[in-house]
């Protein structure tokens, strides 16, 4: 037997499986088009067509749904990965004009570019190599909370959802870090500033015990949505101790059995343009 050690416990992933998509109600569907699309380069959904305001915008294995109607704010910032920043930057450049008359703007950072959809959302986009094994997605999610509850927040997820759940405190504050699954996070950071009202965006996740948290949720009156077969709701984030509610986000919750579990998302390649075609590089695959 070999004598090496390992953390087993890195290699766990838990009862959340992933964070399948993040919904944000936007006000403009051709500048929303524009903005995910023609600028961050992710790919409009082709298959499911609702016939009505609302897009689905496909990254890696994640998604926006983006619903028409009055603009919703998350509370934070996304973390987004594309497989170029150099031809994010041009991108960013090309859709400049349109997003004039927006909050759309973009920066240079350390490590990843900043950017700011047309109603004011915090996008950060990083290159291929900065999450192992992600080169097109949507690692994470960070929400600010008020001061003294990313404890609380870390024990509802690990008890509740039986997911890891860790605090950290460092040069960036104090954070709960939740496990979305492979390579994904939920981030509530702890901030002494101003956290807007909550609007009603919401994220979905799938998990593989489905009844169990939909047990304690139900017993504790937090269900705000029993969808169907495969599906409910909830959005305060409770002190399982106390009670007390210490954050809102709506948990779009599926079972393994939706129909939409680990469904194949197509994703275009965003460096083949018009200008630089080459037979056979439609597609993303990724590396």
């Amino acid at each position: 037997m070999s004598e090496a050690q390992y953390d087993r416990t890195k290699e766990n992933i838990g009862n959340v499986l992933i964070l399948q998509h993040i919904n944000l109600c936007v006000p403009d569907l051709y500048l929303a088009t524009i903005f995910y699309v023609s600028g961050i380069g992710l790919t409009r959904d082709p298959y499911v067509d609702f016939g009505g305001p609302i897009m689905w915008v496909n990254a890696g294995e994640q998604q926006f749904h983006l619903l028409q109607n009055t603009a919703q704010k998350w509370r934070g910032h996304i973390g987004v990965v594309v497989p170029s920043l150099d031809d994010l930057r041009t991108r960013l450049e090309r859709v400049g004009k349109t997003l004039a008359d927006t909050e759309f703007a973009w920066s240079e950072a350390d490590g990843f570019v900043q950017v700011t959809c047309p109603w004011g959302n915090d996008i950060r986009v990083f290159g291929p190599d900065s999450f192992p094994g992600c080169y097109l997605g949507i690692p994470y999610a960070e929400m600010l909370v008020a001061p003294g509850t990313a404890e609380g927040i870390a024990k509802f997820y690990e008890r509740i959802l039986n997911t890891p759940a860790t605090v950290a405190d460092d040069n960036e504050g104090r954070r709960a870090e939740v496990s979305m699954g492979f390579g994904q996070q939920l981030i509530y950071q702890e901030t002494d500033g101003a956290i807007p009202e909550y609007d009603g965006h919401h994220i979905a996740i799938h998990i593989a015990d489905f009844s169990g948290p939909h047990a304690y949720l139900a017993e504790h009156d937090l269900l705000t949505e029993e969808s169907d077969q495969h599906q409910y709701r909830f959005q305060a984030i409770v002190d399982p101790d106390s009670g007390e509610t210490l954050a809102e986000l709506e948990h779009e919750v599926r079972s393994l059995k939706h129909p939409m579990f680990k469904r194949d998302l197509v994703n275009r390649n965003p460096g083949q343009t018009f200008f630089n075609y080459v037979e056979g590089r439609d597609a993303f695959y990724p590396g």
